[in-house]
């Protein structure tokens, strides 16, 4: 009888190490398990803000994050996804700079067995699991019916409309159309034209400034995006132009919100580019154990104004 007891006791403790062990070994593989997030470039607060989203995700989850700056070369991100697809990486998140170039890569990666998921700029349909953002179109055309409100409403109905963009973002160029076609036609709205900033805050600058120059008479302005916009925000500064020219756009920062306070930034699209970084990993955690993700994972946006700046300060100092 004590024979007996005393080896169900050694198989019994022996099934308990093997469920120890296994335990530990899958605790192990999570903590093993990589997402990589391949950026635009960490200039852009926009940018660090979605990093320091994915980071909190990432710690939340117990899997290690890693994040390549492509340093706005579309190449430098296609060759970064490849380098990870031989890496074994768990998942792959991807701010693309162009959404057509990049997609053989992303085809890669799926082929690997790798989960991809898209940020921001829209990817033709493909083998990646979810679109992560903000519909920008509709976004866009929301922004030109405010500003074509406020006009009306304190303009005189009339405007000289110039438009810093960055003809080089996918993304950008689809708010730029939203925009553009909510004002298409309608009486009092003359377009100046369209100056390429190149998602670079100092390029930004250099063609507001030639846009500025160039149309003395120029009233308002649209920027695309945190990099046009902080250029404008500067050139309009620099040229001495805040009591003539009114400032609209994408993406807050402390200089915007200073500029919202001063009367010359009117309006300005904020998304939560944080929410999109934890989303994205998320969506790479739970594809990467082959549980079901939605195809398309929507971030509100608001438009900022001095009506409701005031929670933003403590984000923006």
């Amino acid at each position: 009888m004590t024979r007996n007891l005393t080896r169900r006791t050694m198989i019994a403790a022996a099934g308990f190490t093997a469920l120890t062990f296994i335990g530990l070994s899958s605790a192990a593989a999570q903590e093993k398990k990589t997402i990589a997030l391949v950026q635009i470039n960490q200039q852009a607060l926009f940018f660090n803000q979605m990093n320091e989203g994915a980071q909190k995700a990432a710690d939340a989850a117990g899997v290690k994050l890693v994040i390549f700056n492509a340093n706005n070369e579309t190449t430098a991100q296609n060759s970064a996804i490849e380098t990870y697809v031989q890496e074994k990486v768990s998942g792959l998140a991807v701010v693309a700079i162009d959404v057509n170039g990049i997609m053989p890569a992303v085809k890669q990666a799926a082929d690997a067995g790798i989960p991809v998921v898209a940020i921001d700029a829209i990817l033709p349909d493909g083998p990646q699991k979810a679109q992560i953002g903000v519909d920008n179109a509709a976004a866009g055309a929301d922004m030109g019916k405010y500003f074509l409100d406020y006009v009306k409403a304190n303009m005189g109905g009339k405007a000289k409309l110039g438009v810093v963009g960055a003809l080089n973002s996918f993304i950008q160029n689809i708010r730029q159309e939203g925009f553009e076609k909510t004002l298409k036609g309608v009486d009092g709205i003359e377009m100046a034209g369209v100056v390429d900033g190149q998602n670079i805050q100092d390029n930004a600058l250099a063609a507001a400034e030639n846009l500025i120059t160039a149309n003395p008479d120029l009233t308002a302005i649209y920027a695309t995006g945190e990099p046009a916009l902080m250029g404008a925000i500067a050139a309009v500064q620099s040229q001495g132009k805040q009591d003539k020219i009114k400032v609209f756009g994408w993406d807050l920062t402390a200089e915007a919100i200073a500029g919202i306070d001063a009367g010359f930034v009117v309006a300005v699209v904020q998304q939560d580019p944080a929410a999109m970084g934890g989303a994205a990993v998320d969506a790479l955690v739970k594809a990467s154990a082959g549980e079901a993700v939605t195809k398309t994972i929507s971030v509100p946006i608001t438009i900022v104004t001095k009506e409701n700046v005031e929670p933003y300060r403590a984000v923006f100092k």
